[in-house]
């Protein structure tokens, strides 16, 4: 699979804030910004964790490394599906924590410029909402991501 660092290896010289990777769930498009993405990797085998949130599948054992799993449908309260060739990993750095997402696929990486981000539709709770804007390049629309409130709220409010 792809490793995060060679997506970014021809992005060197571009400002990174305004970098996303692009992955799909559903039928719909997502961003993180890519300065949280550390590596993409195919499905690997998943361990089971007790007492945890449903979205949480378990763990993986990458190079040694244990990375707790979400599923990103079920933390959306989406229809799960089967995991196919296309599923991936996404691996993300937050304050020293990985975190790994199983999403659907990825589909790319875009600069989004301030002008091509949009205030996210509003809920009544619009403080605690993961999406933070939407991005629109060309034909392309993305629902961004906060991490932060991703990996740590206990439940999506979008």
């Amino acid at each position: 699979m792809n490793n995060a660092e060679d997506l970014v290896a021809d992005l060197e010289d571009e400002n990174l804030d305004h970098m996303h990777l692009i992955f799909t769930v559903n039928t719909e498009a997502y961003g993180v910004q890519i300065e949280y993405v550390t590596e993409i990797v195919g499905l690997q085998k998943i361990v089971e964790v007790p007492d945890v949130p449903s979205f949480i599948k378990g763990v993986i054992n990458l190079r040694g490394q244990v990375i707790p799993v979400m599923d990103v449908r079920i933390r959306f309260n989406m229809p799960t599906a089967e995991y196919d060739d296309r599923t991936v990993i996404i691996v993300l750095e937050h304050k020293d924590v990985k975190t790994g997402l199983i999403v659907d696929g990825v589909s790319d990486v875009l600069e989004l410029s301030d002008n091509e981000i949009s205030p996210p539709p509003r809920k009544e709770d619009a403080n605690n909402a993961i999406i933070t804007g939407v991005g629109q390049k060309e034909d392309k629309i993305s629902f961004l991501l906060d991490v932060e409130r991703l990996l740590y709220a206990s439940r999506a409010s979008g």
